[in-house]
């Protein structure tokens, strides 16, 4: 595909919103406009940024080459399917969908139409990612948590489909492999779905990581921590920043077992830098480039597809743990 491609969002809620902020002036796009459900807010976006607004997903899709899909959840896969049904290419936010066959039946469409699917785990475009990606280097335990204050928004799902999917994908990423092995605890707090989870995931590489993702807490934090022979690496996802403390190579090991020691006697520290970006543009770049042939797809349907398995084997996990802990509490 040469020339502009011509690009619509469906969903104008408060993610949405950014995206047809951002996609309406990205260079190579023709920003065709927008669908939303609720006519009020469709009116008022339209307005406000200066783009049309289509009252049908079907008008819509006349006018596009691709579409980004930012409807709630369970609604991924339905729009999703008519979209790819056209030949369109799209990028479909975490999660891909609500279960693995709606997950598998998007993938096998994309397959017979030869339509790109891309999965919005913006993660993956994060500058402390981009950064720390050089220095990865066969990863044996990673720590990560990501927690936030509440919000209406994600709360039709469980905290491990809302924010844990992000950190399911980044692990993979770091680690590579696939999950063998998990334990996951988690218990609704203001919602009937599980608000606050803990997860325990084991790869085939041997590498273990502890993710832990809450929507009930006073404070945000976006941090993993990542240990590796060749030393630990700290980053800080909300700051886009992230160090290294690299062993030294000039330690004897043997020394540092006979008397305690600075830190810096025996590691260095490297500053991670990576060109400064918003994710979410950054993210729209790579769907272009792919939707246009010009790159391959950062983040595949694949790879949102494993993500997705794994955070419902989470799901499940909680849900047979539940009831013993909900039955250990009341003993309390």
């Amino acid at each position: 595909m040469s020339g502009l491609l011509r690009v619509g969002t469906v969903g104008a809620g408060s993610l949405g919103y950014h995206h047809i902020r951002i996609l309406r002036d990205l260079p190579g796009v023709e920003f065709a406009g927008f669908s939303e459900v609720k006519s009020a807010r469709g009116a008022a976006v339209a307005t406000e940024l200066g783009v049309k607004y289509f009252e049908s997903l079907e008008s819509l899709l006349e006018e596009t080459d691709a579409i980004t899909v930012v409807v709630p959840t369970p609604n991924h896969y339905a729009v999703a399917r008519i979209a790819l049904e056209c030949g369109k290419h799209v990028l479909i936010e975490k999660p891909l969908a609500s279960t693995i066959e709606e997950a598998d039946d998007l993938l096998a469409i994309a397959a017979r139409t030869g339509a790109i699917i891309q999965t919005g785990h913006v993660e993956r475009f994060n500058r402390a990612i981009r950064a720390a990606l050089p220095f990865i280097d066969v990863p044996r335990f990673i720590q990560s948590d990501r927690l936030a204050p509440f919000s209406p928004r994600g709360s039709d799902v469980a905290v491990v489909l809302d924010l844990m999917i992000h950190d399911i994908d980044l692990v993979r990423t770091l680690v590579g492999g696939h999950v063998v092995e998990l334990s996951a605890v988690g218990v609704p707090v203001l919602t009937p779905s599980v608000d606050i989870a803990n997860a325990r995931l084991t790869f085939g590489t041997g590498a273990v990581a502890n993710i832990t993702a809450s929507r009930v807490s006073r404070d945000r934090m976006r941090k993993i921590r990542i240990f590796q022979r060749s030393g630990y690496l700290s980053l800080d996802l909300a700051q886009g920043k992230g160090e290294f403390y690299r062993m030294r190579g000039d330690v004897d090991t043997a020394t540092l077992m006979k008397s305690p020691q600075e830190l810096l006697a025996f590691v260095e520290r490297v500053p991670l830098e990576a060109p400064d970006g918003e994710p979410l543009r950054l993210e729209f770049e790579s769907f272009v480039a792919a939707a246009q042939g010009t790159a391959p797809v950062v983040v595949s349907g694949e790879d949102g597809r494993e993500a997705l398995a794994v955070a419902l084997r989470i799901v499940s996990e909680i849900e047979r743990t539940l009831p013993a802990l909900a039955g250990a509490l009341h003993a309390e």
